[in-house]
């Protein structure tokens, strides 16, 4: 079984080297506030995976972070694309063939359509007490929740805060070595720290963007009454930065990239089947 899971691991690597070449012919590597918003239509479900970045509004701010808008879009679409490609996983796409990858409030009926929802410099984070009614309720009713890029014991300690009030009675615990969620394709027996490219291009190869403040990886999750996981936290790693810039240098992408599938497309494939 790790044998067959190591020679898939590498031919879907080719496969995504090649495509990330065609793939940064077409786009420049863009993000943040400047980049325009997918809002979902009403009843924009198709039945096909589609992923929903968390719109937010930010109480600070944090260094190399632009709020909810971090690493959007592209972590998400190429998340989706790759996730088609390397599983049988069927992504929502429009006429052009394109794939549909969506914006939400929390406040929007929408969210309630959305398999599996992304946030972003989730440190910076400010909810009002309607948008914490209705992310406990997205969550119970079966959604999921990844969040990334998120750096130190200040934002750490802003982002728990958050989930203390939005599911109150259930703890965040760190996820075990022997969690489905580690095992669903690949498995994933250590959560890489992803640099910013930015950061990993100034500090000379660092991994830790913050210093003494965040020396590893905290690989951690919320889980319902049922045992299901409803929210993943990878803290103080930027496993967007991954996917968001696998075709902008090779270096970085064989150190970080395919680490950084591993661990994101078990995720979806928990989250469809979970």
């Amino acid at each position: 079984m790790f044998l067959r899971r190591r020679v898939l691991l590498v031919f879907a690597m080719f496969v995504v080297v090649a495509a990330s070449a065609a793939w940064a012919q077409r786009f420049r590597v863009m993000e943040g506030p400047g980049m325009p918003l997918h809002m979902p239509p009403p009843h924009f479900s198709d039945g096909a995976f589609t992923i929903c970045k968390m719109m937010y509004t930010s109480n600070r701010r944090e260094a190399n972070g632009f709020g909810w808008s971090t690493d959007y879009p592209y972590a998400g679409l190429n998340l989706m694309i790759r996730s088609s490609e390397l599983t049988k996983t069927r992504i929502s796409k429009d006429s052009h063939g394109e794939a549909k990858y969506w914006t939400v409030h929390l406040t929007d009926d929408a969210l309630f359509e959305c398999p599996f929802l992304v946030g972003s410099d989730v440190g910076t984070i400010g909810l009002s007490p309607l948008e914490i009614t209705r992310l406990r309720e997205y969550l119970l009713k079966g959604g999921f929740l990844w969040v990334d890029d998120f750096w130190g014991t200040r934002a750490w300690d802003q982002w728990a805060e958050a989930m203390r009030e939005v599911l109150p009675e259930f703890p965040i615990f760190d996820i075990p070595n022997d969690h489905p969620i580690r095992e669903t394709l690949f498995e994933v027996t250590h959560v890489p720290q992803v640099p910013g490219i930015n950061f990993w291009r100034a500090s000379g190869g660092g991994t830790s963007e913050r210093g003494t403040d965040s020396p590893q990886v905290d690989f951690r999750g919320i889980a319902d009454s049922h045992g299901r996981l409803i929210v993943v936290m990878t803290h103080n790693s930027d496993i967007g930065d991954s996917m968001e810039r696998e075709s902008e240098d090779p270096e970085f992408f064989a150190a970080f990239s395919p680490q950084g599938y591993q661990v994101t497309i078990n995720m979806v494939l928990y989250a469809l089947t979970h």
